[in-house]
């Protein structure tokens, strides 16, 4: 199967951004606090779509995956979303704003058109249950069968390819949903603000700029030196991403509680947390992966996915031994 470094980028970036929310959920501290209005305008209702998206690229690419390998691709998708759900159980012992459990639900209700339907269906369904969503409910929990959709007909159509290596799909996403943004944004602010998870225009405005903020990575992508600032940082957290997000809110829990965070008059001490959190977790991943090849939680989800055991640690390379042997 085909390994889209960008989606790991994309995906560890919004990884980045999805903990800047939980922390402050976690911690009980009120995004109204001395610092939270900025999280509003560039963090809140920005990320989730953007994982949701990938999410709805990941089921097409295991059912594309369970077609290659000549079998039935219902069942890997199906003992993935269990698997996925039970993982969620879990988590929400730390979280209890876990998304997991709810992609594993609905993935399991959109699955005969992924598994089924041509991109094209999948697409015109997708958008015209996003558009219901941001336009006439809360653009939250009715969002996801939408955008899981758009992002299965996406990689059924090959944008995931197209957006490694041309420069258009990012041009465009970025013109598209930047010009979109401003008015949004406008009618959001005009609305009062606030929490945009609870505001129907703060989450319109929130999914333009998620889609903005995919365009100007995708954008950043085609230029060698940020490629590679984005595939060191982001790359690692991608790769790990189940296992980072679910950790991410046990270490964050202890260390609220060890520091006396709930409550906080201020959001910065929270978010300092998270920017440590993710650091390690993105040094962390690049060392785990030099000497396995998936993250623990990725390790379980696939041998739940596929039933097998797959490979764990991996194995060196005679050009990789010969190249130590002559350092």
């Amino acid at each position: 199967m085909t390994r889209y470094h960008f989606m790991d980028s994309l995906r560890g970036f919004a990884l980045f951004g999805i903990l800047l929310v939980n922390v402050l959920d976690i911690t009980e501290i009120s995004a109204e606090t001395t610092g939270g209005g900025l999280l509003d305008y560039t963090v809140q209702s920005r990320f989730v779509p953007i994982f949701t998206l990938l999410f709805g690229v990941s089921m097409y690419l295991i059912a594309d995956g369970a077609r290659r390998r000549g079998v039935g691709a219902w069942q890997p998708l199906m003992f993935r979303m269990l698997g996925l759900g039970l993982i969620g159980v879990v988590h929400s012992l730390a979280y209890g704003g876990d998304i997991l459990r709810a992609y594993a639900i609905v993935g399991l209700i959109v699955m005969p058109l992924i598994v089924w339907a041509p991109a094209l269906v999948n697409v015109v369904v997708g958008c015209a249950l996003t558009v219901a969503s941001f336009g006439f409910f809360g653009g939250g929990f009715d969002s996801l069968p939408g955008l899981l959709l758009v992002g299965a007909g996406a990689a059924q159509l090959g944008v995931p390819a197209m957006m490694e290596k041309s420069v258009v799909p990012g041009l465009v996403l970025t013109c598209v949903a930047g010009v979109a943004a401003i008015p949004l944004m406008m009618s959001y602010i005009s609305a009062g603000a606030g929490d945009p998870r609870f505001s129907l225009p703060g989450a319109r405005a929130g999914l333009a700029m998620a889609l903005a903020y995919i365009g100007i990575l995708a954008l950043a992508w085609q230029w060698a030196p940020t490629r590679a600032g984005l595939r060191a940082v982001f790359d690692p957290l991608g790769k790990m991403s189940l296992t980072n997000y679910v950790s991410a809110s046990f270490v964050v829990l202890a260390a609220a509680w060890g520091s006396g965070l709930f409550e906080a008059e201020s959001v910065y001490p929270a978010l300092g947390i998270a920017l440590v959190v993710i650091t390690v977790q993105s040094v962390l991943s690049r060392i785990w992966l030099w000497h396995f090849r998936y993250g623990p939680l990725e390790w379980v989800l696939r041998a739940l996915t596929w039933r097998n055991r797959p490979p764990f640690r991996r194995r060196p390379t005679r050009t990789t031994e010969l190249g130590a042997a002559c350092v």
